[in-house]
């Protein structure tokens, strides 16, 4: 009932100032504030008054507003980290097995990061690999390329 009085005064009160510009002579001034002196009682008579008064009184519905926020957030932030952190589980534990796996030569026998460190883990891996590979199969991927490719 409030709401609807106060934009029933700033109607006539814009309506009003419009009139006193007509009459200075000012008809295009006095049409603009015309038209928005009518925005406040359109909003009344179609109901947007009562909807906007009915949200912004109720708790409820900034309690809804606050939750839409804190989700909003909690999902910007898992987007932030997930994109810092290298993507989900399963994609950070097989790029830790790949790096694992590049601190030991395809042919060697120990870890090629030096001679003062002594991998424990590394070694047996080394020795399967050269076991599992046969003499001839180092390249079949490179002659695979090169054959595609006609040389």
């Amino acid at each position: 009932m409030l709401a609807e009085t106060i934009c029933s005064a700033v109607s006539a009160a814009g309506l009003g100032i419009a009139a006193v510009t007509a009459w200075r002579r000012r008809f295009l001034a006095a049409t603009r504030i015309a038209a928005y002196s009518l925005v406040p009682i359109a909003l009344v008579l179609t109901g947007i008054v009562d909807w906007v008064a009915g949200i912004a009184f109720k708790p409820s519905v900034w309690l809804g507003f606050g939750l839409l926020a804190v989700a909003w957030l909690l999902f910007m932030t898992t987007r932030t980290i997930e994109r810092r952190g290298g993507g989900t589980r399963k994609e950070r534990r097989a790029a830790a097995r790949a790096a694992q796996g590049e601190a030991v030569a395809p042919a060697a026998s120990a870890p090629s990061l030096g001679a003062g460190h002594q991998g424990t883990g590394a070694q047996p891996k080394a020795k399967s690999r050269q076991q599992s590979a046969a003499p001839g199969e180092d390249f079949s991927d490179i002659e695979a390329i090169l054959k595609k490719h006609g040389i």
